[in-house]
């Protein structure tokens, strides 16, 4: 059997729960742990080896990492990539949980690419978090805006309405 045949082999096969919540955002999602360890059936079965890679690319105002998935017979491989931004700004966390939860996310989507799993049902894919702002809402984040806050921040969180976001705009 192929390398590729043992990768179509895993692709068609794989099942990984969502088995994390996400409390702020109210949904279910897989961890890159979720998909490995979905994996683990398939790896004695078939004579492979999955392993991960990361590279830092670049330091600019926002460092890059590179994460590579790859599944190995020993003697071919097919290697998957993905690419995310370390978010510096990022409230709440220190410089090494900023630079771990990219990794994080990074292995997941190269994962994801290596074995083709569908995100399009995901909620980091598709989730507005079904939260449209309140007037309430609107004046608090006025407030966040004024004190450094961003708008990116804010339509992460909720679902604007066109004159929501200019009123926020205008600020």
């Amino acid at each position: 059997m192929t390398i590729n045949e043992k990768l179509a082999s895993v692709q068609t096969r794989f099942k990984s729960k969502k088995s994390r919540f996400n409390s702020f955002g109210k949904y279910y999602f897989r961890s890159a742990e979720d998909i490995l360890e979905a994996t683990k059936p398939f790896l004695l079965e078939l004579g492979v080896s999955v392993t991960i890679q990361e590279r830092f690319i670049d330091n600019g105002p926002v460092p890059i990492i590179e994460s590579m998935a790859t599944i190995s017979d020993g003697e071919s491989a097919i290697h998957a990539t993905a690419i995310v931004g370390v978010d510096l700004m990022q409230k709440g966390m220190q410089t090494p949980q900023q630079f771990g939860s990219a990794s994080s996310y990074g292995k997941k989507y190269a994962l994801g690419n290596l074995f083709l799993i569908d995100d399009t049902q995901d909620s980091d894919a598709v989730n507005d978090h079904g939260k449209t702002m309140t007037s309430g809402q609107v004046h608090s984040a006025k407030g966040y805006l004024k004190s450094g806050g961003t708008l990116d921040a804010i339509k992460k969180k909720y679902k604007l309405t066109s004159q929501q976001e200019k009123e926020l705009i205008t600020l």
